[in-house]
């Protein structure tokens, strides 16, 4: 075997049973980076501190052996990160049809409704709580 053979085996045979890459620890180690530009920007030593902080712990992530709870950490990221992408991508789509579509909030559930444009005053009834209430689009 070749020095770079062993060198990977090596590494393979260390990683075993630790927890290796996921969202969370990739997450982390983008956050740390982009911690670090701001800080060479803005030349705080806080927003350094807090880059170093994601790095450190990014790696704690990557080479720790207590598997269960990483999962369990990385599976509350992936909901709560998951939700915010949904919100996101739903500010988006809200953001390009503007100008087709009237958005406003339902009074009571506070749901996000549309009507088309130029419509006039309607009478409109919630799809989650069946409230019925005036909007003019």
């Amino acid at each position: 075997m070749s020095f770079l053979e062993n060198l990977r085996a090596g590494f393979r045979r260390f990683m075993t049973g630790r927890n290796g890459p996921d969202q969370l620890s990739l997450a982390l180690l983008w956050a740390g980076l982009i911690c670090s530009l701001l800080d060479a920007f803005a030349h705080t030593g806080l927003l350094s501190l807090l880059g170093m902080a994601a790095y450190v712990y990014a790696l704690f992530r990557l080479f720790s052996r207590a598997v269960d709870r990483r999962r369990a950490e990385n599976e509350r990221y992936v909901q709560w990160s998951a939700s915010l992408r949904t919100r996101l991508g739903q500010a988006r789509v809200r953001f390009q049809k503007r100008k087709e579509f009237k958005y406003f909030k339902c009074p009571q559930c506070k749901s996000i409704l549309r009507l088309p444009r130029g419509v006039g005053e309607v009478t409109v009834t919630c799809g989650k709580c069946r409230h019925s209430f005036t909007q003019k689009a």
